[in-house]
Formats: C-alpha cells, structure tokens, sequence
C-alpha cells in the first residue's frame, strides 16, 4: 500500500511538471522510478538535428570532450518552452559545455514547428526511434542531464530551471 501511496504521489509531481511554469516545481530527481542515477554511465544515443546533423553521444564525448547539458522537452510542454531562452542564454556563455535538446513523446512535425518558433541557437532533436525517452527514462517533462566529460549522469533535474539555476548548476559541476 505505501508503494502504491509513493507512485501515485510520484506520478501527481510529475504531472504538475507539465502544467505549470512555476519556479517552485518540486524537484523529482530523488523520487524513484526515473532511471541513471548520478554517477552511473549515460545512456547512448544518437538523433538527427533539425539542422541536419547527427549528434551520438559517445561519439561527442570521444572527439569533442566537452559536458553535455541533455535537455528534453515537447511542443506541447508550456514549461519546456518557458526554459529554453535560458537553456539558450547560457548556451552562448558556456562553450565548454555542449548542449543538445531533444523532443520526446511528441510528434515530429509539431516539434519542428516548435523548434522554428522557439528559435534557439543550440541544436534541436527528435527521438525519433524512442531510444532516448527509453534510455533517460524522465519522470516528466522538461528533463535534464548533465553528463560529464567522461561520459558519467551527474545530475538529473526534472521540471523547469530559470537562467540562474542552470548557472548555478553549471558552476557546482564544472566550475
């Protein structure tokens, strides 16, 4: 019955993450259910940039190196579009860090239209065979991991972060 009570307490957070574009979004990360615990290696992936690019991670993390900040978001999230300006503010002020957003559980041709809208400068993505949504798991949306050089979950935040909470992010990890 205590499971029962926890999920159901889990799954009201969780959706209160796509509904509201508050700056008191509880934190889920601590919640279980949600997969990669900090510290445990980063899921692989690979997806189509809507520019036309393929980014893998493995392959960034051995030719390019830098941090990724995985961002993942949907067209029809209000939060996920709340947070991109920052996610894009603090793209341009930290090219050590790469960052890549991807749509999950959405369709391709609203998350295009989306990505044409919002008009950020860091790449875009769609999830287009799951693997993503399936390797991260998010509890709910919008979701970020910020995986370190060596390829490791450092972090995992589930719910909308402001400019400032990205930085402060930033700096507690890479300084």
């Amino acid at each position: 019955m205590l499971a029962r009570v926890a999920l159901v307490a889990a799954i009201a957070l969780a959706a209160t993450t796509c509904t509201t574009t508050s700056d008191t979004v509880p934190q889920l990360g601590d919640l279980p259910g949600g997969a990669l615990p900090t510290g445990e290696p980063a899921a692989d992936f690979s997806v189509e940039t809507f520019d036309g690019t393929t980014f893998t991670l493995s392959e960034h993390l051995a030719e390019d190196g830098r941090p990724v900040f995985l961002n993942l978001w949907a067209s029809w999230c209000g939060p996920c579009r709340a947070e991109m300006p920052d996610i894009d503010e603090a793209a341009r002020h930290n090219a050590g860090i790469a960052f890549i957003g991807v749509a999950v559980k959405d369709e391709l041709s609203k998350a295009r239209d989306f990505a044409d809208e919002i008009g950020v400068s860091y790449p875009l993505a769609f999830d287009e065979t799951g693997e993503v949504d399936e390797g991260y798991a998010p509890i709910g949306l919008p979701a970020t991991y910020i995986i370190s050089s060596d390829g490791r979950v450092v972090e995992r935040i589930f719910g909308p972060l402001t400019g400032v909470q990205i930085d402060e992010k930033l700096a507690e990890h890479f300084g």
